[in-house]
């Protein structure tokens, strides 16, 4: 019955060997369209509005920001184009900036792209159920916090599931937002078609006024302010080159028609939105959005308008759920993608029975959620927190890209650097006026709490690297130990004790491991079986090719200790596979072994600091504890080896 409610909510395991699985799990460019780009397209619901209103008096400028709106969607799609291009992997800004930049440039990239993420979620969902709770009667207002927390936990199970399953479910919601949207839009702009023609005119004129009346200065000032805190619009462009692995083969083909339908849906709508707005002299009503007070003036007179109007305004609070897809999407990429760069722990690269990144996913959800606790789910304070991070990282993978070009001058670089360059300039404009300008409001908070996270990573990075240094000492001591090889392999002793060996890789912690057996049981186990298992991981759930190559590493690595083993004098043999989780495949090797060897005891390296703390615990797998307390109540022998590390965890 476990089992059955596991599959139920979960959905049914995937496995990685299977053929078609990556044809199964990936997405072709329309959904991905709605995966990774409803952030963008959502953020049209509060993006363009914020710039509106803040023109105050100047509402005339909304034409000019609607071009800039439309042009700069251009340019920063175009930048992460030539990105996608030169990185096919994916990484998208963290992977530029750590490539081109340095490892210091790269974690900070990835430190606010995560925070982003998190802000992405939380602004999405409360922005939602503002939307949401509008309709309905004031009473249920004091439910709307915890609904937005279960809301949070649902899209937390759906992406547990898998993140193909969880965009087909809400596909339906997005594709109602554009076609309603869009008709609104043109509606909006073609029943004023008399007014069209003068529309240019008397923006001019009216700017010329403004000009004159406060100077020009000042009047581009407003503009920019405008521009700058209606940034949010811009978020989300970066989500496709970070999800690359989840995309159709051939990828870059895939993602270069995803990055062109969120441009054009984007720059449609987000422009549209301000043109509509001046064209039906909108003011902001208290209690509603511009696009409430907007879709309610054009649709009012229609037959079923009522209906219509609710059913376009529920869309934008239900595409604000869809908008949260991007975090949910991205955000695991970036922590795997940072764990395999050892600034996370390494847990963030597992894939669950579902191929999909638990831990990322988890991560995500509650950060979110502890996010709305701190907020009260207020979208005023979120919208501060939340547009500043994605500049950051906009700002350096554009650098990183210029950077590219004038290093790797091959055909096309001057169109490259052009490119790149003008979304350098654009990026670093919107952070620096955004940052100026929501800095005391807010802003800090966000960028307090991105320093906070790089110095945890710098802290993990730290950790690994001693490790990593003291294991490099161990593997050169023990790799290599000068012993002969025998003229026949010593002959199977079935009657003899076998002490049965789970290794990961041929290193030292493996060769530690078989000299400590012997050294606390001298002359008692006649026979070894080595057990191994290749994790299939983020970084190897790439293709069929990396999985094949994977089993011959673990077939590779178990024939190195079957030899050593040999020169040492004893039998050896060994037994290894493949899978997402390393304890299931482990505990199913022990339950073969059990049925050819009468006299076997079990033993499992395991990392020892002098140190021990929460991070030690926290960044090293528990693997060998959970095997052994699952192997215990099979009934079997297990004994953990102990490696001590030469280094205290918090050095």
């Amino acid at each position: 019955m476990l089992e059955r409610l596991k599959e139920l909510c979960f959905g049914k395991s995937k496995d990685p060997l299977d053929p078609q699985v990556f044809h199964n799990i990936t997405l072709v460019a329309f959904f991905a369209w709605v995966g990774l780009g409803a952030d963008g397209l959502s953020s049209s619901c509060y993006g363009p509005e914020e710039a509106f209103v803040s023109l105050g008096e100047h509402a005339h400028l909304a034409l000019f920001l609607a071009v800039a709106v439309m042009a700069t969607v251009f340019i920063l799609s175009a930048s992460y184009a030539q990105l996608i291009e030169a990185f096919p992997s994916g990484g998208g800004g963290y992977l530029v900036a750590s490539k081109l930049l340095g490892p210091t440039a790269g974690v900070v990239s990835g430190c606010a792209l995560l925070v982003d993420y998190v802000l992405t979620i939380a602004i999405s969902i409360a922005s939602s159920m503002d939307a949401i709770f509008s309709f309905l009667p004031g009473y249920l207002y004091q439910w709307k916090f915890i609904a937005t927390v279960l809301c949070l936990l649902l899209l937390i199970l759906l992406n547990l599931r898998g993140v193909k399953e969880s965009v087909v479910v809400l596909t339906p919601i997005f594709l109602t937002f554009v076609l309603t949207h869009v008709g609104v839009i043109l509606y909006g702009i073609l029943s004023h078609g008399s007014d069209l023609p003068f529309m240019l005119t008397d923006t001019m004129s009216e700017t010329r006024a403004g000009i004159q009346q406060i100077g020009f200065w000042s009047m581009a000032m407003i503009f920019c302010k405008a521009f700058a805190l209606g940034g949010g619009t811009f978020t989300g462009i970066e989500a496709v080159s970070n999800g690359m692995q989840i995309l159709r083969e051939p990828r870059v083909a895939t993602a270069k028609r995803t990055m062109f339908y969120m441009a054009a849906s984007l720059s449609f709508t987000a422009g549209g939105l301000l043109i509509i707005y001046v064209l039906n002299h909108v003011h902001p009503v208290p209690g509603q959005t511009l696009n409430a007070v907007i879709v309610g003036n054009l649709v009012k007179t229609w037959p079923m308008g009522h209906l219509l109007y609710l059913i376009i305004l529920l869309s934008e609070g239900a595409l604000l759920i869809v908008a949260s897809q991007t975090g949910f999407v991205g955000g695991p990429r970036v922590l795997s993608n940072m764990a395999l760069d050892r600034w996370l722990p390494r847990r963030f690269t597992n894939l669950s029975q579902r191929l999909v990144m638990k831990d990322g996913v988890l991560l995500m959800g509650l950060s979110a959620i502890a996010i709305i606790f701190y907020t009260h789910a207020s979208v005023r304070i979120l919208v501060v927190m939340y547009s500043i991070n994605v500049f950051v990282t906009f700002t350096l993978s554009q650098w990183g890209m210029v950077i590219y070009w004038l290093q790797n001058r091959r055909p096309g670089w001057v169109q490259g650097l052009a490119i790149n360059s003008a979304g350098l300039l654009v990026a670093l404009g919107i952070l620096i006026l955004t940052s100026v300008i929501k800095f005391m409001d807010g802003g800090w908070v966000t960028i307090a709490l991105t320093g906070v996270f790089v110095g945890v990573c710098m802290f993990i990075r730290r950790h690994y690297h001693q490790t990593a240094k003291a294991l490099k000492n161990l593997n050169f001591v023990l790799t290599d130990l000068p012993l002969p090889t025998p003229a026949t392999p010593p002959a199977k002793q079935p009657a003899g004790a076998t002490a049965v060996l789970m290794v990961s890789g041929y290193n030292g912690i493996g060769i530690h491991s078989i000299l400590a057996i012997q050294r606390f049981f001298p002359g008692h186990f006649k026979n070894f079986v080595f057990l191994s298992v290749g994790i299939i991981d983020s970084d190897r759930f790439k293709g069929r090719a990396e999985i094949d190559a994977l089993m011959k590493s673990v077939d590779q690595d178990l024939l190195k200790y079957v030899l050593l083993t040999n020169k040492m004098g004893f039998y050896a043999e060994s037994r290894g596979s493949i899978g997402t989780d390393v304890i299931e495949e482990l505990q199913l090797l022990c339950h073969k072994v059990a049925t050819d060897w009468q006299k076997r005891v079990y033993f499992m390296g395991q990392l020892a600091f002098s140190g021990e703390t929460f991070w030690s615990r926290l960044l090293h797998n528990q693997t060998s504890f959970e095997l052994q307390r699952k192997l215990l109540f099979d009934g079997y022998e297990t004994v953990i080896l102990p490696i001590r590390m030469s280094f205290t965890s918090t050095e």
